[in-house]
């Protein structure tokens, strides 16, 4: 959509039947603010408040932004049933001008855990 990448994996809250979704927003940057170029990435992480197992993610960001690779990450760790905890736990590639050391999926599972403590 024009300049925006939008996509999304998993369940959102109305469409977690069975499970106590809660979902919480983030914004992290595509890489690091400090390097020309930095866009942020708007991101929404669905998890059980009862067993903080990842439910689901909605990104939105920069078409240049590499929110299509970022979406395969939670769709992976959904597919294998892993804690939102346990993606903010992964070893994420890291090249300076692309990334950064804590990637913006790192941050909204970071922020999600922190707020559920689960």
């Amino acid at each position: 959509m024009f300049d925006l990448a939008i996509a999304r994996t998993g369940l959102r809250d109305r469409d977690a039947v069975g499970f106590r979704p809660v979902t919480v927003a983030s914004v992290a940057d595509d890489h690091k603010a400090n390097y020309p170029g930095a866009h942020p990435i708007h991101l929404r992480v669905t998890g059980d408040a009862q067993t903080g197992r990842l439910l689901g993610a909605q990104l939105v960001g920069h078409r240049e932004s590499a929110v299509h690779k970022r979406v395969d990450v939670f769709a992976t760790a959904i597919h294998h049933g892993m804690a939102v905890a346990d993606v903010e736990d992964l070893d994420l590639s890291y090249t300076p001008p692309l990334g950064s050391p804590y990637d913006a999926v790192q941050v909204a599972t970071h922020d999600w855990a922190q707020q559920h403590g689960t």
